[in-house]
């Protein structure tokens, strides 16, 4: 209840303040005892030895772990001037709160860093956190978890305002022509009429079913870097009991019409945000998402403006920017949210609620986002003539060596080869559908290609047949009227060469016939 104004301007006054104060204190490593620090300062409007004036009323401002929070900051390369910077330079933006909780949000001007109130009980819960939260940045900083980088709480007139200071999921600089908050659960999880009213609504699961019905499609790559990422976060969510987070999803249309809309705008807001390089390392959703050593760069090469989003597909073949982070993880499955699981069960299907013990919570929002929400694109099969063309590249490469091979271990393996001749005919049989009559394959020019190939190779091959016919002069039945045949397997390549010769062919005409299979 107290005014926003005078709510920014103490925070910004409190964090100038404790941040500035922090570069006196050297550099050591992080200690048990630091997680549990309270630092406290009085702030009155007239000013002190130690604090400005301000035309705010008198208040208190506590800073919660300050050391462990200047090791995250540092993690995720935010320098202490930045952070003043961003922070205390120009007045903080107010945004509107789609959520149940009541909290304020605001952001600051260039973008980076979203400050939230919490309640009491979900500051407390952060600070009992922290330990593991830091073991857990440590192991791996791309996650899609929120980035903590403070922990504040102003006091003012008997009031208690505590405040989070926290990563940016969506950018402004981009207008999101969707946004919704994702449970994978389906009991009143529609926008009410209220929040549809708004010029830029956050929807839900039911709204996102009914809107977005074959989910979103991401190249196998993505996909599978996305999954795994969500896969490690729940898991450290149920291992520190918390459940009835939802994952944020902002999603930009990249359509040719609103890219020449859009495009300056965009242009000159992503400008002034990256003038002096990113600041936050970590923070887009792409570099959440990938693992170290590759850059969002090489994935989406349309666009150079992508401002860290993610690449999708939508199912009518749009091209989307995907913003997200798991949010609302302050909540632990304590006694309230018992009773309210236990009530809720009672009156509807306790399955479909969204409040629900951690480690179902985390199975069923891992299955409604690999199922229902992100899948992956079905990736073509190569076309059939670059295979070709690579096959002849190699076979050119190796022939000489392997049908000098042949002709070594013919006598020897010569039962084996006739096995895996026949078991590669069975497998044409499922790929070609034919084999019981090759010569009905279509021809191609790659296929003529194979052939004058196959013609280069026929001579030492035909050398090969003989000397093995000089071992052994019948290789298969050679009753009349069937084939006697030959076959040489090619290394690791998707080749192999069979001799076809007929009797009756071969009464009437001297010369062999090659096939060549890919």
């Amino acid at each position: 209840q107290t005014a926003s104004s005078a709510i920014k301007g103490a925070i910004q006054l409190g964090i100038g303040y404790t941040v500035g104060s922090l570069t006196s204190k050297p550099d050591r490593d992080v200690l048990m005892q630091d997680f549990y620090v309270v630092e406290s300062v009085f702030l009155p409007s007239e000013g002190s030895n130690l604090t400005p004036a301000h035309h705010y009323p008198d208040f208190r401002f506590k800073t919660y772990a300050p050391l462990a929070f200047r090791y995250f900051r540092e993690l995720f390369g935010i320098k202490p001037d930045d952070y003043l910077y961003s922070i205390c330079s120009e007045p903080l933006i107010e945004l509107s709160n789609p959520g149940a909780s009541g909290s304020l949000f605001f952001v600051t001007s260039g973008d980076e860093f979203i400050i939230k109130t919490v309640q009491h009980k979900e500051a407390e819960f952060l600070q009992k956190l922290l330990p593991g939260y830091y073991m857990n940045l440590n192991q791996n900083p791309r996650t899609l978890l929120p980035k903590f980088y403070g922990l504040y709480c102003v006091q003012s007139g008997g009031i208690n305002i505590r405040i989070v200071v926290m990563n940016n999921v969506l950018p402004r600089a981009l207008k999101m022509h969707f946004t919704y908050d994702l449970k994978g659960s389906t009991y009143k999880r529609r926008a009410s009429r209220k929040e549809r009213e708004k010029s830029n609504p956050t929807f839900k699961d039911l709204d996102f079913l009914q809107d977005m019905h074959e989910g979103l499609y991401f190249d196998s790559e993505t996909h599978s870097a996305l999954m795994k990422t969500l896969q490690r976060d729940c898991r450290v969510l149920e291992s520190f009991k918390i459940m009835d987070y939802s994952l944020l999803l902002g999603i930009h249309i990249l359509s040719s019409t609103m890219k020449e809309k859009e495009g300056e705008c965009s242009q000159s807001a992503s400008d002034a945000k990256r003038h002096g390089g990113q600041k936050v390392l970590y923070s887009t959703a792409m570099e959440s998402i990938q693992g170290p050593g590759k850059s969002g760069d090489s994935v989406t090469t349309e666009t150079t403006n992508t401002m860290g989003g993610i690449p999708a597909k939508s199912h009518k073949g749009e091209k989307l920017l995907l913003f997200m982070g798991i949010i609302d993880i302050l909540q632990s499955y304590r006694l309230m949210k018992k009773l309210e699981h236990s009530w809720k069960a009672l009156v509807y299907d306790g399955d479909t609620v969204s409040v629900h013990r951690p480690s179902f919570y985390a199975d069923r929002f891992l299955k409604f986002m690999n199922t229902r929400v992100f899948k992956k694109i079905q990736a073509l099969k190569p076309s059939p003539s670059k295979k070709r063309c690579n096959s002849i590249t190699a076979l050119k490469a190796v022939s000489q060596e392997i049908v000098c091979a042949v002709s070594q271990e013919w006598k020897d393996e010569k039962q084996g080869i006739l096995a895996e001749g026949q078991s590669y005919a069975s497998l044409d049989d499922e790929v070609l559908g034919s084999h019981h009559r090759p010569d009905l394959v279509p021809s191609t020019p790659s296929l003529f290609e194979a052939a004058s190939l196959a013609t280069t190779l026929s001579s030492s091959s035909l050398n090969v047949d003989e000397h093995c016919q000089r071992d052994q002069p019948t290789l298969y039945s050679s009753s009349k009227g069937l084939p006697s045949s030959s076959t040489f397997t090619l290394g690791d390549s998707a080749i192999y060469l069979t001799s076809e010769q007929s009797t009756l062919e071969t009464e009437n005409d001297n010369a062999s016939v090659l096939d060549v299979y890919l």
